[in-house]
């Protein structure tokens, strides 16, 4: 991989930041050609305070709800200016992708747009206070589903964003993780060789909402993927096959390094570790079918 980052050092970003390092990633796979149209988020107003720019590559920021909408526009111009290289990539967070923006993901995915749509899920809204999203694990604390004597935390399971992008029929779904470098940028280096639609999911800890360290940044992300939490896998065509396939770690060690969890208690975290044992093998089970997605979602 290049050396040279296109997302410049000295932003605004906290501490051991997973969105920026995830960012990072993708910048240095995807190459200089391409303009990314940004929803508002963390990622937005720690690396563009006007008059600066961390961005080494044309970058748009939009608002929360068209980040997709938009991308599909500025594609749309490069193909009436005739340039059918340079690549668009719409890129969001919690809110830009899986709640506030969902509409213009599903439009994109439906019209079968040819851009690349990226989610840095960090959990939750953390740019505006740490607040519940769709994407917020069952049983984590934010500042809108805190733990008390009669709350768990969020009491719903994550939303499953990318199987939803498959059943739009999307060419190419992936997941990753920041921690698994190589996989990643695989990844992004296979979607944007594809023509038409393409979804990325990548987990992006969040120190600051997550209540870790700063410095455990990339171990809590490998530890996700270790313990089944976070699933890597692909989606080409329909076909789904898992890019890592060893669970080596428990749901609790991955919790435990983690305020937002601080709360929960054997029976929870126990609830926890069979919902994540019973994805695991649905997944395992429908890898082994080679049953095609796109033709029965």
């Amino acid at each position: 991989m290049p050396s040279t980052d296109l997302l410049a050092p000295g932003h605004r970003t906290c501490a051991g930041c997973g969105p920026a390092i995830t960012i990072r990633e993708v910048l240095r796979a995807a190459g200089p050609d391409i303009i990314v149209c940004e929803a508002t988020g963390c990622m937005e107003v720690t690396t563009t305070p006007y008059p600066e720019s961390s961005w080494k590559v044309p970058w748009i920021h939009v608002t929360f709800e068209n980040a997709a909408s938009v991308a599909s526009g500025v594609k749309a111009a490069l193909r009436t200016q005739g340039n059918d290289h340079t690549q668009v990539i719409a890129l969001g967070g919690d809110g830009g992708m899986v709640d506030i923006g969902f509409a213009a993901v599903s439009g994109a995915l439906e019209r079968n747009e040819d851009i690349l749509i990226i989610t840095y899920d960090n959990e939750a809204y953390a740019n505006t206070g740490v607040q519940r999203s769709g994407a917020t694990p069952f049983g984590a604390s934010t500042t809108t589903s805190p733990a008390g004597e009669d709350s768990i935390g969020k009491p719903e399971w994550k939303k499953n964003l990318p199987m939803i992008a498959a059943a739009h029929g999307c060419k190419y779904v992936a997941t990753a993780s920041p921690a698994f470098a190589a996989d990643l940028q695989n990844k992004i280096k296979k979607a944007l060789s594809i023509k038409g639609v393409k979804y990325m999911h990548i987990l992006a800890p969040c120190p600051i909402g997550w209540r870790s360290d700063s410095s455990q940044t990339i171990q809590i992300a490998k530890a996700a993927v270790q313990s089944g939490m976070w699933v890597l896998y692909e989606i080409e065509n329909g076909n789904f096959k898992r890019t890592f396939t060893q669970k080596t770690k428990t749901v609790k060690e991955y919790l435990t390094p983690q305020g937002r969890f601080k709360h929960l208690k054997d029976e929870q975290i126990a609830k926890m570790q069979e919902h994540v044992d019973n994805t695991w093998k649905e997944l395992e089970n429908l890898e082994k079918s080679g049953v095609n997605l796109v033709r029965i979602l």
